[in-house]
């Protein structure tokens, strides 16, 4: 990692748990205010991180930074197709200035169903890289989200680490050995607060539909040993019961720390339940917190 440790986040600041959310990162001025009541009930439950779901920009996390004050706050991801290195040094600055040391700018280069001008990903992102630097983003106040091999090993030299999404602890395991110790490991996790088999399938596999059309999470899925067999029809028990938590309060806080045993500093928790994926799901973050927190 090129810059000093005084640049970056520790690891002891993001902590041990955190929450991914697509609802944390809304736009919509008439959602701020329970954005950053959510925000400030996260800090007191004890999570150390709040994630912002998708493709946001830095700005958005304001409301969750102004309404607390030691939460950490990251974007995972943003797309480098769709914010260029000079707005994200832009938003990273504008962020940094009101809240210092408590953003994280989570880096990605999204999919090529999802973004027109995708390609050669791996250079593009090295590209973006070399613009942050040279407009005075700190390494170790990014992070990047992280497949393949390549790009976990960018992620510890180039950034604070990486924030691999849809993983499993078997990726966790093979992601520490390539970063070495130093570098953050966050990856994010979905957990279905539901004891019933059948429906804690049901709603995970509703989840991971739009990600078995994307080739880079069923080619990461084949890397870690997983068939073809496994990703048809929504996908098998077995790719479902690896990539998803469910059960009783024990079997979720046994899947959940199972990535901590394989070398993850932090976990980006994603409650996946029926309704809007842009709901904010207080109660289940609530019960999370007496599981894990």
């Amino acid at each position: 990692m090129s810059d000093s440790t005084s640049s970056s986040i520790s690891k002891t600041e993001i902590g041990r748990y955190g929450v991914w959310s697509l609802g944390l990162r809304s736009e919509d001025p008439s959602r701020r205010g329970e954005i950053e009541e959510a925000a400030a009930e996260l800090q007191e439950l004890g999570y150390g991180t709040a994630w912002l779901g998708g493709s946001s920009a830095p700005a958005n996390a304001l409301p969750l930074l102004k309404a607390t004050d030691r939460l950490i706050v990251g974007t995972s991801i943003q797309s480098i197709w769709q914010y260029d290195a000079e707005e994200s040094a832009a938003g990273y600055a504008e962020v940094d200035a009101a809240h210092p040391g408590r953003f994280l700018l989570g880096l990605g280069v999204s999919h090529a169903k999802l973004a027109e001008q995708y390609r050669r990903p791996y250079s593009a992102l090295v590209d973006y890289l070399d613009a942050l630097d040279a407009a005075g983003v700190p390494a170790g106040r990014r992070v990047l989200a992280a497949l393949g091999p390549k790009t976990v090993r960018l992620a510890g030299e180039r950034s604070l680490g990486a924030i691999p999404y849809l993983v499993t602890p078997e990726h966790t395991a093979q992601a520490r050995e390539l970063l070495g110790q130093a570098p953050l490991l966050a990856p994010e996790f979905g957990v279905v607060l539901e004891s019933d088999p059948a429906r804690a399938h049901e709603l995970a596999r509703a989840h991971l539909d739009m990600y078995l059309q994307l080739p880079n999470y069923t080619t990461n899925f084949q890397r870690l040993g997983f068939s073809e067999d496994d990703l048809r029809d929504g996908g098998s028990d077995h790719l479902i019961d690896s990539l998803y938590a469910w059960g009783d309060d024990d079997r979720i806080r046994d899947k959940v720390n199972s990535f901590l045993a394989a070398g993850a500093d932090h976990i980006a928790l994603q409650v996946v339940q029926a309704g809007s994926p842009e709901d904010l799901p207080r109660a289940a973050w609530r019960r999370l917190a007496g599981i894990l927190v």
